[in-house]
């Protein structure tokens, strides 16, 4: 590359910087964008939590029919062909977060940075008129601050020594000082706005990379993880291969009421050799970590029931769901080696009682487990009810983006409460001229400032407030 054209090259790019600076930046940086950007994001939230995501095509065409179409035009293939069955996931949603986020680092970058800039930025006054355009400014007669045999400092000195003991830092030159503190609060909207990237960041990398499986494993069964309902578009699934999940046992503690009160599920983690790599006992809001993956307690069911026919060996019948307004399952029970007649038994949970009914449909009796019962010239055993630990098995790289932007984001909003207040002082032609200003807590500046000047002199002149 020759001379000519690297000088070119470089006039090229700083003209685009200033054409970038003068007519882009504004218009990403202008509150009333990033507010309708924000509303948009609220609203296509709303709708993401109103509609239930990522549901089969099934359920959507039950619950979304074209008649009627809900408001009169939300069907499920509208639904389908914006996305709404998976608000989170769409190219517009994470579009909208990017443009948000675009709209936040230009503000960062056109309003907030210059702010810290010209706060850092100071010059000393020389000039009485310059304390008139100040929110609060005074004018004292020097010879009502002129040292004493009890008070031998001059007035400057003393006002230097007052600001210094209230934490402002102070600049002194000659005959004119300059202090300020609370600078932090002008750092605080910058950290405010980084912390709000990460969180956009967080979950647009959790959208993009993140996996979701959720699996239903029956009380001592070992299974991979398999059932995958939701895998981003450049996410790693081979972090969930060569291990596997062994329930050792599944549990639920009920109310006297027979209410749930908690359900838990101990698990252990194995490897491909079936070693034992990572154990715990989950609940609720009580997770398993491993390897980046996270298994969450989230839903249980019955699998099986164990039963004896006279002293056949001990069985062990699936149980499925049946369509009920309550959550019940059930499975049948053969009591002739043809199969020409047999029982059903129906359960509702892990608590051990059971209702058969004959083949007609009628109940024939309560039984709990470690009971038996004579049925068709049978002895039915009842050993013991099955049950199934529902797992929702997560791993979002985005999660500690998201941890990392809020925990930022609460210490940047402390330091936002913080005023940047400045004092300048000038003593010029037998006066001293005192003013002041600050970007919030006016009253508290005002009463501290008036305590300054109390303390400096009991008398003065000539008081001016602006």
């Amino acid at each position: 590359m020759t001379a000519d054209s690297s000088q070119t090259s470089v006039s090229w790019w700083q003209a685009f910087r200033r054409a970038f600076r003068r007519d882009v930046l504004p218009i990403l940086a202008d509150l009333r964008l990033a507010i309708m950007l924000l509303l948009t994001i609220a609203v296509a939230s709303m709708s993401g939590t109103v509609i239930e995501q990522d549901r089969s095509l099934e359920f959507y065409q039950a619950n979304y029919p074209e008649d009627p179409a809900l408001f009169g035009f939300l069907t499920w293939k509208v639904l389908l062909a914006i996305g709404l069955d998976s608000v989170y996931k769409t190219w517009w949603f994470l579009a909208l977060l990017v443009a948000f986020g675009t709209t936040l680092a230009a503000c960062t970058v056109a309003r907030q940075i210059p702010a810290l800039k010209a706060a850092q930025t100071w010059k000393f006054y020389d000039q009485p008129r310059q304390f008139q355009k100040l929110a609060l400014s005074s004018e004292l007669p020097i010879s009502a601050t002129i040292p004493s045999e009890t008070e031998p400092t001059p007035p400057l000195d003393r006002l230097e020594a007052l600001l210094g003991d209230r934490g402002y830092k102070v600049f002194r030159e000659g005959d004119r000082l300059y202090a300020r503190k609370g600078l932090i609060g002008r750092i605080g909207p910058i950290i405010v706005h980084a912390s709000m990237l990460l969180v956009l960041l967080g979950a647009i990398t959790g959208s993009l990379t993140g996996v979701v499986a959720q699996q239903m494993i029956a009380d001592g069964e070992t299974v991979p993880v398999e059932n995958f309902i939701d895998i981003g578009v450049l996410s790693r699934p081979d972090r969930f291969r060569g291990w596997s999940i062994h329930v050792n046992r599944f549990w639920i503690d009920y109310l006297p009421n027979g209410a749930i009160d908690q359900f838990y599920s101990d698990l252990s983690i194995l490897d491909a050799d079936g070693n034992e790599q990572d154990r715990k006992t989950i609940f609720v809001n009580e997770p398993l970590r491993y390897n980046g993956v996270v298994l969450y307690q989230t839903d249980w069911s019955i699998s099986g029931i164990r039963v004896q026919l006279n002293n056949s060996p001990i069985f062990r019948l699936p149980m499925a769901p049946l369509e009920s307004k309550d959550r019940l399952w059930g499975t049948w029970v053969p009591t002739k080696p043809d199969m020409s007649e047999g029982v059903s038994l129906i359960a509702k949970d892990l608590q051990g009682t059971v209702f058969i009914y004959d083949s007609e449909g009628k109940p024939i009796a309560t039984v709990r487990s470690g009971s038996e019962l004579e049925i068709n010239g049978v002895t039915l055993k009842l050993k013991g009810i099955i049950g199934s630990t529902g797992l929702q098995i997560k791993s979002d790289p985005g999660i500690p983006l998201v941890y990392a932007g809020f925990g930022l984001l609460m210490l940047s909003t402390l330091m936002s409460y913080a005023s940047h207040s400045q004092v300048w002082a000038l003593s010029q032609a037998g006066k001293l001229y005192v003013g002041g200003r600050t970007n919030r807590a006016q009253v508290s500046f005002e009463r501290e400032t008036i305590d300054i000047l109390d303390r400096l002199t009991s008398a003065t002149a000539t008081t001016e407030s602006t």
